[in-house]
């Protein structure tokens, strides 16, 4: 489900891949509307302006300010930021994508993020999801799952696998 290349300039993409069980606009719904985000993966609400210039960001739940801090730092009202590039609704989602929970992370900058969905069959959609890390090593690490241990969670593995599970079963992962 994850495939990482990095070039000899340290670019770094990663690429995930994951079939689900649905409409390709119900996979678009799950992505862009809050009341879907907040049913899986982190558990934030995601507000998309959908236009090209529009602003995306995503709030993060009372239960993770509750928690308390992450890394050390206390947990944002905003923990994602950027800008929608290019919306194609169902089939495509290009945007900025900037993390914001930790301040190491969020002088990395701005990152590019693209949603690609397509149907395979009929009743399946295929899913991928294409992060464009240049620049961003510490975001990289934490994207692809490699601090879970720590409790920064699974990073998109997590983040997929959530969305596939609630639009498959109606029911999230547990939190």
């Amino acid at each position: 489900m994850t495939e990482t290349r990095k070039t000899s300039t340290q670019t770094t993409t990663q690429v995930y891949r994951v079939y689900i069980k649905a409409s390709q606009q119900a996979v678009w719904d799950a992505i862009t509307r809050p009341e879907w985000t907040q049913r899986y993966g982190y558990r934030v609400l995601a507000e998309y302006d959908l236009r090209p210039g529009g602003a995306y960001r995503a709030v993060t739940s009372e239960d993770m300010r509750t928690a308390g801090a992450v890394g050390g730092f206390e947990v944002p009202d905003v923990g994602v930021d950027g800008e929608v590039i290019e919306a194609d609704p169902p089939h495509k989602l290009v945007q900025t994508w900037r993390m914001l929970m930790d301040p190491q992370i969020a002088a990395e900058g701005f990152t590019r993020l693209t949603h690609e969905i397509e149907v395979t069959a009929p009743g399946v959609t295929r899913l991928t999801v294409i992060h464009e890390l240049e620049g961003a090593p510490k975001l990289a690490e934490l994207v692809a799952g490699q601090h879970e241990a720590e409790g920064a969670g699974g990073g998109w593995n997590w983040v997929l696998s959530g969305l596939k599970s609630l639009l498959e079963t109606d029911t999230p992962l547990p939190h």
